[in-house]
């Protein structure tokens, strides 16, 4: 389950008419008559709604992860070698390439481009490429002296301009594994491909490593080459480099692959938005993206649709608003009541109420809390005993589309071994019981005085009206038990979870992305960044590390269960709740699937096509 906060700001754009959509940067012109795709219906459009604004083409770094937009665009706009679907499921594009397990002990993987596969300006996509995505997601090659956090600007959440000219610091995803990686691939005979050698069995071999940003951009662009310069000689400037861990050269590709395709304003160059997918993006402004398909492409993802509008809505009732209109086709906006009685009164289109890949849940601090108090063993029980859980799952519904109470920290309700983790974890969970939470606290004062009339202070978002009915919920019921719940809520609470001392229990939502086992290694295991809580159980560690060995899929499944037993035994926290999700599509458009791991409903849109006559299946 790779992992992605909740988005919870509201960004403030207007709602466009057709007639109005026009956007106010055009950066390239794409002439489709070289695509000879049959099932392109030229001239056809679709426009999407997505909640946060386009921000980096770049979401594997810190910035660019922050906005669930920068990964459905390129998602859109590029291919992988594997994705996860609908269903949990992890599908391989062959198309692309090709991804061959060589060996198990030490594990060795061969990842491999297709012959034909070229970036949106016509240049091969090869392994130069692929060792840039290496270099940027392992960050093997990275100073390990060097201190990025003292760089950050707190506000844009981007490297400041102080940042060090002759550091190699590449800011990318570690939760995937490729951070067993520390040896540098071996490029192919072919030049297409890259071998891999782990240091230590990784479960999710076969999703863990793709191609990125395109290597010679990146080259061209930190190396300040002539215009014009042969994409192969900045290719092999890369490749040079990560073989011989040429400092000089990596230290400005970390710093563009970092920094140089942020979109400030709506404003980016036109040559750094390449990719290898069914659509590119052909212009961009402040309120929104135009992905045109991509004449280039010819993989098993050939789009349907010639355009895709994104327009960046944040208010979900501007949202229903637009769908009413038709200024929308397709569109999830945050389930409320007024969301739901608004479409229910509305045409707009096919209504499909669902699980959204969101869960929300509580988690103490184990050490370095703002209140030392939260760090005792039991004062961390009797608070987590006091919460009115059923009251919040019923809560974050609204008619029509109910919450579900989550019972397990590692997967969804409905997902293969969830039941079994129900039955597992049956007589450990943590219930509300205010008589257990007073002995608990009375034992605690009784042996530490100071514990006694414990402070617990909530990191929350306060744009968040549900997360703020919520702190009130848990502040009261804690109340009754003999615990004083503060309010430490921030804008910044993304960044402020990472903190030490800057909160005792934090309450926030979290995006699934797949059911990876990296995903829960990096939230649990000792010592990993993304455990915000400072959690460290040796049971837990050697679970985990059992579960990354495991390559059976149902054992797996029952390894996860037994996890659950020990988080919920441990007290890590308290999952609480899967948010419902609710997706519209107008009667125009055809192929729009829901999916809980999606970044978006920009989910799959080669699959989309219109309504009357349709062009392919």
């Amino acid at each position: 389950m790779t992992v992605g906060f909740e988005g919870g700001v509201e960004l403030r754009h207007p709602v466009l008419t057709r007639a109005a959509a026009v956007l106010t940067s055009v950066l390239l012109v794409i002439g489709l008559a070289a695509c000879t795709d049959s099932r392109l219906a030229e001239g056809t459009s679709v426009t999407v709604a997505l909640p946060e604004a386009f921000t980096s083409y770049n979401p594997n770094t810190g910035h660019g992860s922050a906005s669930d937009t920068n990964a459905s665009i390129v998602e859109a706009t590029n291919s992988r070698f594997a994705s996860w679907n609908a269903e949990g499921e992890l599908v391989f594009d062959e198309s692309f390439g090709s991804v061959e397990k060589l060996s198990d002990d030490p594990l060795t993987v061969r990842y491999t481009v297709a012959d034909g596969v070229e970036w949106s300006d016509g240049v091969p996509v090869d392994a130069a490429d692929l060792l840039l995505a290496w270099a940027a997601n392992s960050r093997t090659l990275n100073d390990e002296e060097f201190e990025a956090g003292g760089y950050i600007d707190p506000e844009t959440g981007l490297f400041t301009d102080d940042f060090p000219s002759d550091v190699v610091y590449f800011d990318g995803f570690t939760a995937g594994g490729l951070d067993a990686v520390t040896r540098s691939p071996e490029v192919s005979a072919d030049g297409r491909g890259v071998t891999l050698v782990f240091d230590e069995y990784v479960a999710d071999w076969a999703s863990v490593f793709t191609v990125g940003l395109p290597a010679h951009v990146v080259a061209a662009r930190a190396l300040d080459l002539p215009e014009g310069s042969d994409a192969s000689e900045a290719k092999a400037t890369v490749i040079e480099a990560i073989d011989t861990s040429d400092e000089g050269v990596l230290a400005p590709l970390s710093r563009t692959w970092n920094s140089g395709f942020v979109v400030e304003g709506g404003e980016v160059d036109a040559e750094l938005l390449v990719g290898t997918g069914p659509y590119t993006v052909t212009a961009l402004g402040e309120e929104g993206v135009t992905l045109t398909a991509n004449p280039r492409y010819r993989g098993d993802h050939r789009p349907r649709f010639e355009t895709i509008e994104v327009r960046h809505i944040a208010d979900p009732l501007q949202v229903v608003a637009a769908l009413e209109r038709g200024e929308v086709d397709v569109a999830a906006p945050r389930v409320t009541s007024d969301v739901l009685a608004g479409l229910d009164d509305s045409k707009a289109g096919d209504v499909e109420i669902g699980i959204d890949g969101v869960w929300e849940l509580l988690q103490p601090r184990f050490e370095e809390a703002m209140s030392p108090a939260i760090e005792d063993e039991r004062v961390r029980e009797a608070f987590l005993r006091s919460i009115p859980r059923d009251a919040l799952v019923e809560a974050a519904g609204v008619r029509g589309a109910d919450a579900a109470a989550r019972e397990s920290f590692t997967m969804a309700p409905g997902v293969t071994g969830y039941e079994q983790s129900l039955e597992s974890t049956e007589g450990v969970r943590f219930e509300r019981d205010a008589v257990a939470a007073r002995e608990l606290l009375a034992e605690a004062a009784e042996d530490d005085p100071s514990l006694a009339d414990p402070t617990v202070c909530i990191l929350f978002d306060p744009a968040n009206p549900r997360r703020v009915a919520q702190f009130s919920a848990i502040r009261d019921a804690a109340a009754s038990v003999g615990i004083t719940v503060t309010d430490c809520s921030s804008p910044d609470w993304r960044n402020l979870l990472g903190t030490p001392r800057s909160w005792d229990a934090a309450l926030y939502g979290l995006r699934e992305r797949n059911l990876s086992v990296q995903a829960a290694t990096a939230m649990f295991q000792s010592g990993s960044p993304l455990n915000h809580g400072g959690f460290a159980d040796d049971d837990v560690d050697e679970l985990l590390a059992e579960l990354e060995r495991e390559r059976d899929t149902e054992a797996r499944a029952t390894l996860r269960a037994e996890l659950d037993g020990l988080l919920w035994k441990a007290g890590w926290g308290l999952p609480l709740l899967q948010l419902p999700a609710v997706t519209v599509v107008a009667e125009e458009v055809a192929g729009v699937t829901h999916s809980p791991y999606a970044a978006s409903v920009l989910h799959e849109p080669w699959r989309w096509r219109p309504a009357e006559g349709d062009t392919g299946s």
